[in-house]
């Protein structure tokens, strides 16, 4: 049995971070296909929900196709207590296939075979009786319309029916699904023996001994199966990824003549065959001095192919896009290999360290960072977190984990350290959980993922889920359907590549308080900056501010809505700071420092607090017409005047107003529906617009 291609080498790590073998991490939604999952091909079982009845069948009853009788008759088979085989077809020049026979699986008798020539030959026993058990259908064509019907059929059987919890052992219903075939693999290649493996599902499973889907003799033919196939196929791969492995560098090679810039790096073992690459692109370097304060490093994906370990560097742009630094590929996961990688990272951005860099849970990557990023801030993604959750508590509190997980979230955005810690021995104590690997595995990393500890660490907004978003994005475009190195290189460098990249579009930034220091900022940062700030600078006016002795102001929310925070202001040097840190972790004034600027009759922000990363001025890809923002507020004059004038006539009756609100949804609906057009045609209808 040759192992099938795989539509794509890379899978997400299933590995748990907490170092066992007998946990892994399943992702919700996920839908992978690896080498190991194409070992041994398995036909889908039928499946029955408990809301779906399955009638006895009967003569004359009507099927599209002969699948979905199969189907049909297996699901009622297996209520009933028994299973069924396909039996005969009859098949004509004009017709094909025109009839099928499916029978119990106990029909006929078995024909003596010839013994083999050995001293204790095995006597099996079968489970043929001749029972008459049968559900015959015929193919017809009506209309044009190829349909079957069931021509004959008899339920009577000449043994007995099994129960539920007998009819389900039988060899038509045991079926090991893939994410179990992957994780049988895993387990039998730790060492594990096949008893041990299939006591290990049981307890990730939940379920009582013996009622898996499938047996342990199922288990044993499959990684005996497996075993086989992987020692046929062995030299093979090994070939194909030291094949790979040299195409790829010879890439990296042939870059270097196109892109003067470009950098890369590899090590070789002691039999100098190549174990490490890393690689990044001129554009990347470039885009690391504005943008390299704040690094995420991604190491969700692996090859089983290839046995690497997927890294790649991400920074986020003043349009909150992600935006590609570097490539990694690790032969593992050891703090050794990391440390190889953060140093050629290093290298390869001229020395240049990052504020704060962004990770996963991992051991080893926690101590090379450690080691080589001694004054960078170590921040583990809270996204990566949550995604684990349920992998690691929903089986062990069972009813309880969805209360767990709302305590868990809220107890993330705590702002008090004293009072994170608190709440989370109050957590733990409540939930029983004090024993628990992954509570103590969370906690031994407390000063990397609570709010309440990295508040004060620059992250430049990639915790917010709109990065997250466009980090995933950017990996499913180079990772989807690639087949081998070379052209996963190639990939990435024309995903990475900003003459790919669409231009961003100059937004109409529209006002909504008419403060000046609204107007000012728009003129100076992105729009996705500037949204941000305006939404701050909208809620600041819902503050009061209370100056204290030392020259400082109190700011709270008129109803106290939320807590007091502490502003200081120094005139000399025009510098001020907020308790809630909000300019420290994300480069953006917070509402209490602006409320404290308008007192002090503030008319513009100072140029101090418009961070370099947030200005038009830098953004990587360039806007169409530096004239576009005029433009856009001239048309948008235009439509706020035609739409008042719409409003006021369509309030006069219900007539009128139905008549807009329908002409209206259809015209919105179908300029969503419209191709996007360049600058020049935004401006030629702002034009139009004005001289009608």
């Amino acid at each position: 049995m040759a192992i099938k291609p795989s539509n794509n080498i890379w899978i997400r790590r299933q590995q748990c971070p907490c170092g066992d073998w007998k946990c892994y991490i399943k992702y919700e939604g996920d839908d992978q296909t690896s080498a190991a999952s194409q070992l041994v091909k398995s036909e889908p079982t039928p499946t029955l929900s408990s809301s779906e009845a399955v009638f006895t069948p009967y003569v004359g009853q009507i099927f599209k196709n002969d699948d979905d009788a199969f189907e049909y008759y297996s699901n009622f088979a297996r209520k009933n207590g028994f299973s069924i085989r396909k039996a005969r077809s009859t098949e004509s020049q004009n017709l094909g296939i025109y009839r099928r026979d499916f029978v119990c699986y106990r029909s006929g008798f078995n024909q003596p075979r010839k013994k083999a020539n050995v001293e204790h030959p095995r006597d099996r026993k079968s489970v043929r009786c001749g029972c008459d058990a049968k559900l015959y259908l015929t193919k017809e064509i009506v209309d044009g319309i190829t349909q079957w019907y069931v021509s004959q059929f008899s339920n009577v059987h000449n043994h007995e029916l099994l129960e539920d919890d007998q009819v389900r052992l039988l060899p038509a219903y045991r079926k090991i699904q893939e994410a179990d075939q992957e994780r049988i693999l895993l387990l039998s290649k730790a060492g594990f023996p096949v008893n041990r493996i299939v006591k290990v599902l049981e307890l990730e499973k939940g379920v009582q001994p013996g009622q898996l889907p499938f047996i342990e003799k199922d288990v044993r033919n499959f990684v005996r199966t497996c075993k086989k196939t992987v020692q046929e196929n062995d030299a093979l791969l090994t070939e194909k990824r030291e094949n790979d492995t040299l195409e790829l560098l010879e890439a990296c090679k042939s870059m270097t003549e196109r892109d003067a810039n470009f950098v890369y790096d590899y090590t070789t073992d002691k039999n100098h065959k190549v174990e490490n690459v890393a690689w990044s692109y001129g554009d990347s370097v470039h885009a690391f001095m504005v943008y390299g304060d704040v690094v995420t490093f991604d190491t969700t994906y692996c090859s089983i192919t290839y046995g690497l370990l997927l890294g790649v560097w991400f920074g986020i742009d003043n349009h909150g896009k992600a935006i590609f630094f570097g490539c990694v590929l690790l032969q593992d996961e050891s703090s050794e290999s990391f440390t190889w990688a953060l140093q050629s990272f290093i290298r390869f951005m001229g020395g240049r360290r990052p504020q704060t860099i962004i990770t996963d849970v991992d051991a080893g990557l926690r101590d090379a960072i450690a080691r080589e990023l001694p004054d960078t801030k170590h921040v583990i993604c809270l996204w990566h977190i949550l995604s684990k959750l349920s992998s690691w508590f929903s089986l062990p509190l069972g009813s309880q984990y969805e209360d767990f997980k709302t305590e868990f979230n809220m107890l993330c955005h705590l702002e008090g350290i004293e009072e994170f810690e608190h709440q989370w021995s109050l957590l733990v104590a409540r939930f029983g959980l004090a024993s628990d690997k992954h509570i103590a595995l969370l906690f031994s990393y407390r000063a990397s993922w609570p709010l309440s500890y990295i508040r004060g660490y620059f992250l430049a907004r990639t915790m917010t889920a709109e990065f997250s978003q466009s980090v995933d994005a950017f990996l499913k475009r180079i990772l989807s359907g690639q087949t081998c190195l070379q052209v996963f290189f190639e990939q990435v460098g024309l995903t990475a590549d900003l003459r790919n990249h669409s231009r961003e579009g100059m937004q109409y930034m529209h006002m909504k308080t008419c403060l000046p220091i609204e107007e000012h900022a728009r003129n100076v940062i992105t729009p996705y900056a500037f949204n941000v700030l305006q939404h701050e600078i909208v809620l600041c006016m819902q503050y009061a501010t209370t100056e204290m002795a030392d020259g400082s102001y109190l700011v709270r929310h008129y109803k106290k809505m939320d807590g007091e925070c502490l502003v200081f202001w120094i005139q000399e040097d025009e510098q001020i700071h907020c308790s809630c840190k909000e300019f420290e972790h994300s480069g953006m004034l917070c509402r209490h420092c602006l409320r404290v600027l308008l007192v002090k009759n503030y008319f513009q922000i100072p140029e101090k607090y418009f961070l370099p990363r947030w200005r038009l001025e830098n953004s990587l890809v360039p806007f169409e017409d530096q004239n576009a923002q005029s433009s856009s507020i001239e048309c948008a004059q235009a439509f706020h005047s035609l739409a008042s004038a719409l409003l006021t006539e369509s309030l006069i009756s219900k007539e009128r107003y139905g008549y807009v609100h329908r002409e209206l949804s259809r015209v919105l609906d179908h300029v969503r529906n419209m191709p996007n057009y360049d600058e020049f045609a935004l401006n030629t209808t702002a034009n139009n617009v004005g001289e009608s």
